[in-house]
Protein backbone atom coordinates (compact mmCIF):
# COMPACT_ATOMS: atom_id res chain seq x y z
CA UNK A 1 0.00 0.00 0.00
CA UNK A 2 1.01 3.57 -0.67
CA UNK A 3 -0.49 6.59 1.04
CA UNK A 4 -0.39 9.90 -0.76
CA UNK A 5 -0.97 13.22 0.95
CA UNK A 6 -1.63 16.23 -1.24
CA UNK A 7 -1.66 19.90 -0.39
CA UNK A 8 -1.45 23.31 -2.01
CA UNK A 9 -4.79 23.77 -3.70
CA UNK A 10 -6.76 26.98 -3.38
CA UNK A 11 -8.64 29.81 -5.01
CA UNK A 12 -6.74 32.15 -7.30
CA UNK A 13 -7.34 34.70 -10.02
CA UNK A 14 -6.54 33.97 -13.65
CA UNK A 15 -2.86 34.50 -14.35
CA UNK A 16 -1.74 33.66 -10.83
CA UNK A 17 0.23 30.65 -9.65
CA UNK A 18 -0.14 27.73 -7.27
CA UNK A 19 2.17 24.92 -6.22
CA UNK A 20 0.78 21.51 -5.35
CA UNK A 21 2.66 18.96 -3.24
CA UNK A 22 2.21 15.22 -2.90
CA UNK A 23 4.13 13.19 -0.34
CA UNK A 24 4.22 9.40 -0.68
CA UNK A 25 4.65 6.86 2.11
CA UNK A 26 7.10 4.93 -0.08
CA UNK A 27 10.17 5.86 -2.03
CA UNK A 28 9.57 7.45 -5.39
CA UNK A 29 12.12 5.00 -6.79
CA UNK A 30 9.78 2.10 -5.96
CA UNK A 31 7.34 3.48 -8.52
CA UNK A 32 7.31 3.48 -12.29
CA UNK A 33 6.45 7.13 -11.98
CA UNK A 34 4.36 9.68 -10.18
CA UNK A 35 2.05 12.19 -11.68
CA UNK A 36 -0.88 14.51 -11.47
CA UNK A 37 -4.35 14.13 -12.88
CA UNK A 38 -7.34 16.45 -12.65
CA UNK A 39 -11.08 16.11 -12.76
CA UNK A 40 -13.53 18.92 -13.35
CA UNK A 41 -17.19 18.55 -12.35
CA UNK A 42 -19.07 16.35 -14.78
CA UNK A 43 -15.91 15.38 -16.66
CA UNK A 44 -13.58 12.43 -16.76
CA UNK A 45 -10.26 12.44 -14.92
CA UNK A 46 -7.54 13.76 -17.24
CA UNK A 47 -3.81 13.25 -17.11
CA UNK A 48 -1.79 16.42 -16.45
CA UNK A 49 1.87 15.53 -15.95
CA UNK A 50 4.18 12.67 -15.05
CA UNK A 51 7.70 12.30 -13.73
CA UNK A 52 9.27 8.88 -14.07
CA UNK A 53 11.59 7.16 -11.63
CA UNK A 54 14.48 8.28 -13.85
CA UNK A 55 13.32 11.90 -13.80
CA UNK A 56 11.80 12.13 -17.26
CA UNK A 57 8.86 14.52 -17.38
CA UNK A 58 5.86 14.64 -19.68
CA UNK A 59 2.95 17.06 -19.89
CA UNK A 60 -0.48 17.27 -21.40
CA UNK A 61 -0.62 19.75 -24.26
CA UNK A 62 -3.09 21.89 -22.33
CA UNK A 63 -0.54 22.64 -19.59
CA UNK A 64 2.76 22.47 -21.46
CA UNK A 65 4.80 25.60 -20.89
CA UNK A 66 2.74 26.64 -17.87
CA UNK A 67 3.04 23.72 -15.44
CA UNK A 68 6.21 22.10 -14.14
CA UNK A 69 6.41 18.78 -12.33
CA UNK A 70 9.40 18.14 -10.09
CA UNK A 71 10.40 15.98 -7.17
CA UNK A 72 12.35 15.84 -3.96
CA UNK A 73 13.39 12.21 -3.81
CA UNK A 74 14.71 12.47 -0.28
CA UNK A 75 11.29 13.60 0.90
CA UNK A 76 9.32 11.26 -1.41
CA UNK A 77 7.52 14.36 -2.61
CA UNK A 78 6.36 15.43 -6.04
CA UNK A 79 5.39 18.98 -6.86
CA UNK A 80 3.30 20.62 -9.54
CA UNK A 81 4.12 24.28 -10.10
CA UNK A 82 1.22 25.85 -11.96
CA UNK A 83 1.76 29.26 -13.55
CA UNK A 84 -0.46 31.44 -15.70
CA UNK A 85 -3.52 29.65 -14.41
CA UNK A 86 -6.70 29.79 -16.46
CA UNK A 87 -10.34 29.27 -15.46
CA UNK A 88 -10.29 26.02 -17.44
CA UNK A 89 -7.64 24.71 -15.04
CA UNK A 90 -10.29 24.60 -12.34
CA UNK A 91 -10.56 21.01 -11.11
CA UNK A 92 -9.81 18.60 -8.31
CA UNK A 93 -6.17 17.60 -8.72
CA UNK A 94 -5.12 14.07 -7.82
CA UNK A 95 -1.65 12.69 -7.20
CA UNK A 96 -0.87 9.30 -8.70
CA UNK A 97 1.79 6.71 -7.72
CA UNK A 98 2.11 3.99 -10.33
CA UNK A 99 3.69 0.58 -9.89
CA UNK A 100 3.69 -2.45 -12.17
CA UNK A 101 0.68 -3.86 -10.37
CA UNK A 102 -1.25 -0.90 -9.02
CA UNK A 103 -2.22 2.73 -9.26
CA UNK A 104 -2.47 4.62 -5.99
CA UNK A 105 -4.31 7.90 -5.64
CA UNK A 106 -4.36 10.79 -3.25
CA UNK A 107 -7.53 12.29 -1.86
CA UNK A 108 -7.42 15.24 -4.22
CA UNK A 109 -6.89 18.94 -3.74
CA UNK A 110 -9.21 21.55 -5.24
CA UNK A 111 -7.89 24.26 -7.52
CA UNK A 112 -10.30 27.03 -8.48
CA UNK A 113 -9.29 29.75 -10.94
CA UNK A 114 -11.54 32.76 -11.21
CA UNK A 115 -11.70 34.98 -14.24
Amino acid sequence: QVQLVESGGGFVQAGESLKLSCTASRSIFSSNGMGWYRQAPGKLRDWVATITSTGTTNYADSVKGRFTISRDSAENTVYLQMNSLKPEDTANYYCNFRTIRNDYWGQGTQVTVSS
